[in-house]
């Protein structure tokens, strides 16, 4: 049999072994059993499909589906099959409110969503009023997950937080011996919160950085920000946003003959960035929670699914991977509510402790969240990615070793 297939089939037993034992409570529980005739569960997506975000918005909804579609075809909740509710954002902060108004209307269970964080910002609200769950898999923004008290709070997330990724990318880029920073963050929700932590980052190593430049999105050229940078003596150019300025930031460091590093988080991991540059990319490096390549046989599965599906490469992997962990943790949820009523409350109590352990792609999700802590990642799932030939990969051979074992929450 092909590895492949091997990975394959020994992931769909282990989906099998799980409707087993759905199919067991069911048997013991009346109410349980009863649900099966209750219709679809409703479960709500919403991110950016069309548009400037767009290249990481159709991974997240990619990864979704795929996981939707695998958890159907072994029964869904109590047979009950999982239905997506779909709403598009367009990385527009008014949409994206207006979309989370209609899917709270449209009585969703729980939604899983938001790709930018400046989008995510203006909604946030709508779910934890309505306490209705909110699981986010793409979005990093600092704030998302602490606007409201961790006991309250209905918004999770399986994502690395940018008060994660900043302080790991500092450590690397010190490290390195690039200590002389030049912060290039644009004005949005996300790149405000990422400026804030790479600031915070850099202090707590008694460091500032030596240029600051702010910019809006949609922006052609900073080449006099660049030889702004270049003056003050910069080594690392450190990027915080999340569309083509990031490559509109390579390719003047690349005009100006300035040839410095350019790091960042995980956008520089996106197509804008890696078509936008092309060889002005070739080794930037960023913060990652997987990389594509088939380091074990979740990953393998995946990875193999995913194309087959979707009939080529994933565009961003960490979005799609990081998604599809997210609806299998919703679905784990859902099988701790043992009576089969998937009120807000209640799934949130199962997402807060009283779900099995999950053997996901990204990580080992063995009490993911608590009461006290509704992110997912920790820092020890996080790499460093590098640009090599136009893809991202292990800037560390001892990454790639460590990868071999997907990581646990610490």
């Amino acid at each position: 049999m092909p590895a492949a297939c091997s990975f394959r089939t020994r992931f769909w037993s282990r989906l099998a072994a799980a409707s087993a034992l759905l199919a067991a409570c069911a048997l013991q529980a009346p109410a349980q059993a009863q649900a099966s005739s209750a219709g679809p569960v409703r479960i709500g997506v919403v991110g950016p499909f069309t548009g400037a975000s767009a290249d990481f918005g159709v991974p997240m909804l990619n990864g979704i589906k795929l996981a939707v579609d695998e958890i159907n075809a072994v029964g869904g909740y109590l047979g009950r099959p999982l239905e997506l509710v779909v709403k598009d954002d367009g990385a527009s902060p008014e949409q994206g409110r207006k979309a989370s108004q209609e899917l709270l209307a449209e009585k969703v269970v729980a939604t899983l969503g938001f790709c930018n964080t400046g989008v995510a910002l203006k909604a946030i609200d709508l779910f934890q009023g309505s306490g209705s769950p909110l699981i986010i898999p793409c979005a990093t923004g600092t704030a998302l997950t602490s606007t409201y008290p961790a006991a309250e709070s209905y918004i999770f997330r399986v994502q690395a937080r940018d008060a994660l990724q900043a302080p790991f990318m500092v450590d690397d880029i010190l490290k390195r011996g690039w200590d002389k920073v030049a912060l290039f963050a644009d004005k949005t929700g996300y790149g405000e919160g990422g400026y804030n932590d790479v600031v915070a980052a850099l202090a707590a190593k008694n460091l500032k950085p030596v240029h600051v430049a702010r910019f809006d999105l949609g922006v052609k050229d900073l080449s006099a920000e660049l030889a702004a940078a270049r003056a003050a003596g910069a080594n690392v150019v450190y990027s915080y946003t999340v569309g083509p300025e990031n490559a509109v930031i390579a390719n003047g460091r690349k005009a100006l003959g300035w040839k410095v590093p350019q790091v960042g988080a995980w956008p520089l991991s996106f197509p804008f960035f890696l078509d936008g540059a092309k060889d002005a990319a070739e080794g930037a490096l960023m913060v990652q929670t997987f990389i594509a390549e088939p380091s074990n046989e979740r990953r393998a599965a995946f990875l193999s699914s995913y194309t087959r599906k979707y009939h080529g490469k994933v565009a961003v992997p960490m979005a799609a991977a990081n998604a599809y962990d997210a609806t299998y943790l919703l679905m784990y949820a859902f099988l701790g509510v043992r009576d089969g009523n998937l009120t807000g409350r209640a799934i949130k109590e199962s997402l807060e402790g009283r779900m099995k352990t999950y053997y996901g792609v990204v990580s080992t999700y063995d009490k993911p969240f608590s009461p006290q802590d509704k992110d997912a990642i920790t820092r020890n799932m996080l790499v460093i990615g590098q640009v090599k030939n136009g893809a991202i990969t292990f800037a560390y051979p001892e990454d790639a070793k460590r990868n071999l074992i997907v990581q646990r929450k610490q």
